[in-house]
């Protein structure tokens, strides 16, 4: 069940940023803002699918609510990711004009981008630490 939604917000999130990827940027807000959009489309068709047992006759005392735990683990990592793609694009493109101006700046916009770069590594670690607990 829980295994459902973690598979459908990974595809979501691939499927989302090709097509996103393969349009022209005329409105960074508008493309993010629809980003967005689809991504919590995304997570609330899984969330729907994950809450809402299929039908099953002679249930047991309580439904699993392990779908939760895969829920936060998907969020972690799946916002955490978004997170450290918008931090990268603000300090990738400022790194871009430092260097153009200053080339020996280069290692620190380097160390700057790996900070950016590490939101998604911790996102990715609370997923881990998520999954390991169920």
């Amino acid at each position: 069940m829980g295994v459902k939604l973690v598979v459908m917000a990974v595809v979501l999130l691939v499927c989302t940023g090709a097509i996103m990827g393969k349009r022209k940027a005329r409105n960074s807000k508008g493309l993010l803002r629809a980003f967005v959009f689809l991504t919590a489309l995304a997570m609330g068709i899984g969330f729907c699918l994950t809450i809402f047992p299929t039908v099953s006759y002679a249930q047991g005392d309580a439904a699993s609510v392990s779908g939760w735990g895969y829920l936060g683990a998907a969020l972690s990592a799946g916002l955490g990711c978004l997170g450290a793609g918008i931090a990268v694009a603000i300090v990738g493109s400022s790194a871009l004009g430092v260097v153009g101006e200053k080339p020996e700046m280069l290692g620190s916009t380097l160390i700057f981008l790996g900070l950016a770069e590490g939101i998604a590594i911790y996102g990715l670690i609370i997923a881990l630490l998520i999954l390991g607990r169920m």
